[in-house]
């Protein structure tokens, strides 16, 4: 069955209700994605693709609702994969959950997981923050206007100081100011799927499974 990693530290760890999933084998921890890696690629190092288990986000003060389902995903999800499977979703409450031990990024509609993709991150210079942030602006045709015009297309603002979901060349070696980047494909299918409001938890290293509360609003 399908593991899901989230943050441990500093949240209250979820409450199995039935069908505990198991979490898979893995490799050592990835070190995040950064220049220093591509120059160890390109130098010849051999640097292993990231542990992309799908995540799922820890309980707030919101309302929750129950896990029904987790795609059925085989092995880790590499960078430059998505997936995507709405078909039959009953409409409901859309939560994004963002694993950064994972790197991998989940959308769960009325707690049926729709979407999964790798994701670039920030580096330890420039972190990516833990907690939970909702969408405060959506622009399909954003340019940053704080790195030097870089194109940040279906972007979707999570803090005022420049965080932000949106499409990106996802592959190894590369990295984020802080952002969460993704295949432009997936970041086009999330942002017509979101409205202001919608709440992304960014967390790290937790199991979850089927029949786990998860949060709602």
């Amino acid at each position: 069955m399908d593991a899901r990693i989230l943050l441990a530290s500093g949240f209250v760890a979820l409450a199995a209700i039935a069908g505990v999933l198991v979490v898979a084998a893995s490799p050592e921890k990835p070190e995040p994605a950064s220049l220093a890696e591509a120059r160890l690629a390109d130098a010849g190092g051999k640097t292993p693709p990231p542990v992309a288990a799908r995540p799922a986000p820890t309980p707030g003060k919101d309302e929750p609702f129950v896990i029904k389902r987790i795609l059925p995903i085989s092995g880790a999800i590499k960078y430059g994969e998505w997936h995507w499977d709405d078909k039959n979703v009953p409409a409901g409450p859309i939560v994004v959950t963002v694993d950064l031990e994972a790197r991998v990024l989940s959308v769960f509609r009325s707690g049926y997981e729709i979407g999964a993709t790798a994701v670039l991150l920030g580096t330890d210079d420039k972190p990516t923050p833990l907690g939970v942030f909702p969408i405060t602006q959506k622009d399909k045709d954003h340019v940053s206007n704080i790195y030097t015009g870089a194109p940040m297309p279906y972007m979707q603002r999570l803090t005022n100081d420049g965080i932000t979901l949106h499409g990106s060349d996802v592959a190894l070696g590369y990295a984020s100011h802080g952002c969460v980047g993704m295949p432009n494909d997936f970041a086009a299918k999330l942002f017509s799927t979101t409205k202001l409001g919608d709440k992304v938890y960014i967390t790290r290293g937790k199991q979850v499974g089927m029949g786990d509360s998860l949060v709602g609003g």
